[in-house]
């Protein structure tokens, strides 16, 4: 705008407090993500498994429905509501939620970084903890949305629909349907923010983030083979998750897989200090600052 017009006027709407100013990013960055036809098709994908779920659990508590399935020449096998079912179902969420965000986690943050807008963003009275934490809000809205959510209310469907009062006696499951899927949301989220503050290209910050999940595994199982060892695991997340889910669930399995699984406390050591180099990365890429060469 021209100076000389003196058409330009000073902002005297509402101003935000400065503590809830992380919500503008949050708000922003949630508006850009949901504008993409593929996250809607993603996201919608992901609930399939929960749909699923659904339809098991209704047809094993409705004696109805399995009577007329099976006189209509279908069998239908009696499915027990019990923690093996549970944590199947938290499989069959957790996994598509990687990736779901294998897609919307690049384009969260990459684009300040291309587009050089973070020192314009962090110009304003926002910190760079306050920006990190909102993209990661944002992040965990959307995991949330398709991992303990849909499965908590599987489990009050499950709750409801039973005959014999059901959710007192597997509220551990409950519980560890939460903290199991929020322990996958964090990792998930740091790993993806780090993954694309360090690379600005979408396509190749989605491939990096699927590397850094399997590729880890693969060395992990390699080490154990060759050192004949079971403590290579703690670079493999698919299998490190996967036992923290049994634990948390209380799921009963047989005894060689509890003898070859690596102690509670080890797996968690491990999952922090990824989380811990994660934020490592975050804090040395994002920076309010801006390298002109010429």
């Amino acid at each position: 705008m021209s100076v000389f017009k003196r058409s330009y006027k000073r902002y005297t709407g509402p101003i935000s407090n400065e503590r809830f100013r992380l919500g503008v990013l949050m708000r922003y960055g949630a508006a850009d993500l949901w504008s993409s036809r593929i996250t809607n098709v993603v996201f919608v994908l992901c609930m399939i498994p929960s749909l699923i779920s659904m339809t098991v659990i209704y047809i094993m508590n409705n004696d109805a429905v399995r009577l007329l399935l099976s006189s209509q020449g279908s069998s239908t096998p009696k499915i027990a509501m019990d923690e093996r079912f549970f944590f199947v179902m938290l499989q069959g969420q957790c996994w598509p939620a990687l990736i779901l965000i294998a897609w919307i986690g690049p384009k969260l943050i990459a684009g300040d970084l291309s587009n050089d807008a973070l020192p314009i963003i962090l110009s304003h009275p926002i910190s760079r903890v306050e920006y990190v934490v909102a993209k990661l809000l944002v992040l965990l809205g959307f995991l949330s949305a398709v991992t303990w959510i849909p499965t908590s209310m599987l489990f009050v469907f499950q709750s409801y629909l039973s005959k014999t009062p059901w959710a007192a006696e597997h509220i551990h499951i409950f519980i560890g349907m939460f903290i199991g899927s929020m322990l996958w949301i964090i990792l998930l989220s740091l790993i993806a923010l780090s993954v694309a503050s360090w690379v600005k290209w979408r396509i190749v910050a989605t491939g990096l983030l699927f590397a850094t999940m399997f590729v880890p595994a693969g060395v992990g199982t390699v080490f154990n083979a060759v050192m004949r060892t079971k403590w290579g695991n703690l670079i493999n997340i698919p299998d490190m998750m996967e036992t923290l889910w049994i634990r948390l669930l209380q799921v009963n399995m047989p005894g060689y897989f509890m003898r070859n699984a690596l102690p509670t406390t080890a797996l968690l050591i491990s999952l922090a200090a990824m989380c811990a180099l994660c934020a490592s990365a975050l804090n040395a890429r994002i920076r309010a600052r801006e390298v002109v060469r010429g």
